[in-house]
């Protein structure tokens, strides 16, 4: 029994080594991925035609079938500044915090940052947008609560057993710098598109609980690429395809997928919002939202389709969103430099 009960641990253990190294290029990131900018590129910020400000909630929770499982969740904001001063741009500023927990060990990582980004327009129907962050991540562990294979006394884990395991430190922090660049092509009322490139931890900051003459483990950058478009069908429905895919080292992650608007109430203040999304080789995404004057709530599911889904009980992920968009009051009469695709 007890060997039985030791190879069911090995299966669990691999299933979460497996499901990170095909999920690491997602760390810190959702599904909807498109409900989280300031995360994907710095040069998001502020990029919001319609509005003055932003403001939105992230919550993702995973691997529940593995006990305490792995939770994300963050906030963030961002706001246009100078937008009735310069003729042909404007600047954004925005700030982001995030934290995920993982494991029976809580290892968890907390991280704040703030960005800035400046928007240029290219003539009457192109923008380009540049961005950078500077952030601050600590992350910690409790190795009071992690068991390791030398523990093993043949029946179970004894925690009387040394560990011998090198730990130097419980958690660590870091600098993190980010930056990004985006174009925006708005060919009418009834069709936008936008694409992206950013490059996330440009400085390669150490990460390890190790002392430095054992592990030198650094974050490897990120590289993210985005593209996506609005596509109104006759006042009743903006359809949204978007792609999105992100590289750490030989981990990749490649999300596409689309979702649509419909118009309730015949000005845009009430609408119904459906979607699906594929992640390549894991998932399938169905998302369901709704949308009243301001404010924005979409979840998903990831529905499960990999080899993991052996041994996660078929218990997939599931993911809210909250956006809340606004208008500061001072704006009234403020010029709109950018069509947009709205109801």
């Amino acid at each position: 029994m007890a060997k039985i009960k030791l190879i069911q641990y090995f299966l669990m253990m691999m299933a979460i080594v497996i499901g990170y190294q095909k999920t690491n290029a997602q760390a810190l990131s959702y599904s909807q991925y498109y409900n989280a900018p300031l995360l994907v590129n710095p040069a998001n910020t502020g990029f919001n035609p319609d509005y003055d400000y932003r403001a939105g909630l992230n919550y993702r929770n995973s691997w529940s079938a593995f006990g305490a499982g792995y939770k994300t969740m963050g906030v963030w904001a961002d706001s246009k500044l100078f937008a009735n001063r310069f003729e042909n741009g404007w600047m954004g500023i925005g700030a982001t915090i995030n934290k995920d927990v993982a494991g029976a060990g809580q290892l968890s990582a907390t991280g704040a940052a703030l960005s800035l980004a400046w928007h240029q327009m290219l003539g009457y129907n192109s923008l380009l947008s540049a961005g950078f962050s500077a952030g601050i991540t600590a992350k910690r562990v409790d190795i009071s609560k992690l068991n390791f294979d030398n523990q093993w006394n043949g029946q179970f884990f004894d925690v009387s057993i040394p560990s011998n395991e090198p730990f130097a430190f419980s958690q660590v922090g870091y600098l993190d710098l980010n930056m990004g660049l985006n174009y925006a092509y708005f060919a009418s009322e009834n069709f936008y598109f936008n694409a992206g490139v950013s490059l996330m931890h440009l400085n390669r900051p150490k990460e390890s609980f190790f002392a430095s003459n054992i592990s030198d483990a650094r974050v490897p950058i990120r590289y993210n690429v985005f593209a996506n478009a609005s596509i109104k069908m006759e006042d009743l429905w903006i359809l949204n395809p978007n792609i999105y895919f992100s590289s750490v080292g030989n981990t990749n992650e490649l999300v596409m997928g689309l979702n649509a608007n419909r118009n309730l109430g015949g000005n845009g203040q009430q609408q119904m919002i459906l979607g699906l999304y594929y992640r390549n080789k894991d998932a399938i995404i169905p998302m369901v939202g709704y949308q009243i004057n301001d404010l924005k709530i979409t979840v998903n599911y990831d529905a499960t389709i990999s080899s993991v889904n052996r041994f996660n009980a078929s218990r997939g992920a599931y993911e809210l969103s909250i956006i809340k968009h606004g208008i500061f009051s001072s704006s009234l009469g403020r010029s709109v430099k950018c069509p947009t695709v709205r109801f």
